[in-house]
């Protein structure tokens, strides 16, 4: 006779988790964060990488993948006896991270993972190997056939989504209206996800002091200022446009739980700043959940077993809340 599930058991989501580039930290980091309990708990997991990469990590950190209660799925993209030349740019192990990230996206499509968790992959390894790729973000955004994503940086303490990320800042100034709405109504959502039932948002200046009224450009109220009146009007609680040399540090104390950022670097660098460790990386406007670590392949200490695992918990744990509160969504929908 088979048990009927507890609701806590009902809602124990599946997350899959992918390595990342071979020759980099992902491996390491996912073992080690594998190995915690509280994690362990949390949720059923699917790995999938290649079996050479997992080797040399369970070598340098003594943690074998087949004793932890996970699911191992070899992509093999490389030949299972290949021997990862740690640290180093290859094209084979950049096309590699990009068939685990694309075969984790189709696992969450087609329903058999409810989230998936990304170890980070090197962009200039990926390009080596023929493919044109700007990010994850984006490449999943593809794959899913969604054309409005954008990036949320989620942390303790605070969160950003931006409006825009991988383009030149010259490009990045050319403001639109409609794509800063949909990019408060994104974070909005996002928080929701996470946990918090009224988010309130802070939407950035373009300019200096937010243009003081004209003084330093016109972006300000000509394009942001009537973004935020169209989502205060449909009830979303957001001000703007505010000074982003000031908000960061308001945000952060307490005044706005999500602030959206006009570009890249005016979201990521006070995010990284406040608190790299515990910072995570979210791909809004796609129909699948997915997280991942905010930090890179580390070549310099790949193999090294010196790589910390905080980040890749914070994205696991994210992971598994987003994926709990859809599927409790779901059953009282």
């Amino acid at each position: 006779m088979t048990a009927t599930p507890t609701p806590h058991e009902e809602l124990r989501p599946t997350v899959v988790i992918t390595l990342g580039d071979p020759a980099g930290v992902g491996a390491e980091v996912a073992l080690k964060a594998l190995a915690d309990p509280e994690i362990q708990r949390s949720a059923r997991f699917i790995v999938l990488g290649d079996r050479a990469a997992v080797t040399p990590a369970e070598h340098s950190t003594g943690i074998r993948l087949d004793s932890l209660p996970v699911e191992f799925r070899d992509c093999r993209t490389l030949p299972g006896d290949a021997s990862i030349a740690m640290g180093t740019l290859r094209a084979e192990y950049g096309a590699a991270a990009v068939r685990y990230v694309r075969d984790a996206t189709q696992m969450c499509l087609r329903g058999e993972a409810d989230a998936m968790v990304t170890a980070p992959l090197n962009k200039e390894a990926v390009t080596l190997s023929g493919m044109k790729f700007s990010g994850h973000t984006e490449y999943i955004a593809e794959l899913c056939n969604a054309t409005d994503s954008r990036m949320l940086l989620a942390g303790q303490r605070l969160s950003v989504v931006h409006v825009s990320t991988h383009i030149s800042l010259r490009e990045a100034c050319n403001l639109d209206t409609a794509r800063i709405i949909r990019t408060i109504e994104l974070g909005d959502e996002a928080m929701k996800l996470l946990g918090e039932p009224h988010p309130r948002i802070a939407v950035c200046g373009l300019n200096p002091h937010a243009g003081e009224h004209g003084l330093f450009g016109a972006e300000d109220e000509r394009f942001i200022l009537p973004a935020v009146e169209a989502c205060r009007a449909s009830g979303i609680d957001c001000e703007g446009p505010v000074a982003p040399d000031t908000i960061f540090f308001r945000a952060a104390n307490g005044s706005h739980d999500l602030i959206v950022a006009m570009y890249h670097d005016q979201g990521h660098i006070p995010m990284k700043l406040l608190d790299f460790e515990a910072t995570v990386n979210m791909s809004l406007g796609i129909p699948i959940l997915r997280t991942s670590v905010d930090h890179g392949t580390a070549f310099d200490i790949a193999g090294k077993n010196i790589a910390g695992a905080a980040n890749m918990k914070a994205a696991i744990r994210m992971a598994v809340t987003m994926a709990r509160h859809r599927l409790q969504h779901a059953v009282t929908a």
